[in-house]
């Protein structure tokens, strides 16, 4: 008979949770000077319980990331819930836009190679492209967006608009790309009202 692994106490459930949150908020704002020791202090425990969850650096940033793009990828079936498939896919663009930003945060952090491995190992690309998919069914059944674009087509246009406007000194350009992608994928007589 195998054993059944442990769930780990509440306390030590929160105090992971804590660092992970904790260390999102410090690698989006400080990057590679993110100080480890900085985010046991702010969570609350000792460096000791940050290394027993996170042996590493890049376990914890794989930690952060994973924890980032579930929480982008749960606003799905709210927004679906709450608004037309087309304002709905804005909001969700809004989110991936702060998902890509932490992102990029966390890739200062430590090798870029780190991150394309927890992004590999979460399954980003095909996590993201089943989201888009939802809101691409969503919108062909409400009329608000075409039905004829693959999810894939539409994931790299997100992905391309928010590479391409990541140092750019005007806040506006990325919200104006997000309305001009949510333009092109309105069926055309959408586009023409």
């Amino acid at each position: 008979m195998t054993e059944q692994p442990r769930r780990p106490r509440a306390d030590a459930a929160r105090n992971r949770a804590r660092l992970v949150e904790v260390a999102r908020a410090a690698f989006t704002t400080h990057g590679e000077d993110t100080s480890l020791d900085g985010i046991a202090r702010v969570a609350g425990v000792g460096i000791g319980t940050l290394y027993r969850n996170f042996p590493t650096r890049q376990d914890l940033v794989a930690a952060v990331y994973r924890a980032e793009l579930e929480d982008a990828l749960s606003t799905v079936d709210t927004l679906l819930e709450n608004s037309p498939a087309a304002t709905a896919f804005r909001a969700f663009a809004q989110r991936y836009a702060a998902f890509v930003a932490t992102k990029r945060g966390l890739a200062e952090t430590v090798r870029v190679g780190a991150i394309r491995g927890a992004a590999e190992a979460a399954g980003t690309r095909d996590r993201v492209n089943a989201a888009v998919q939802r809101f691409l069914d969503a919108g062909a059944l409400d009329g608000s967006l075409r039905e004829d674009v693959p999810a894939d087509d539409v994931t790299a246009a997100l992905v391309g608009i928010l590479l391409t406007t990541k140092d750019t000194p005007d806040d506006g350009q990325t919200d104006r790309l997000l309305d001009l992608l949510l333009a092109g994928l309105r069926p055309s007589t959408a586009r023409t009202a």
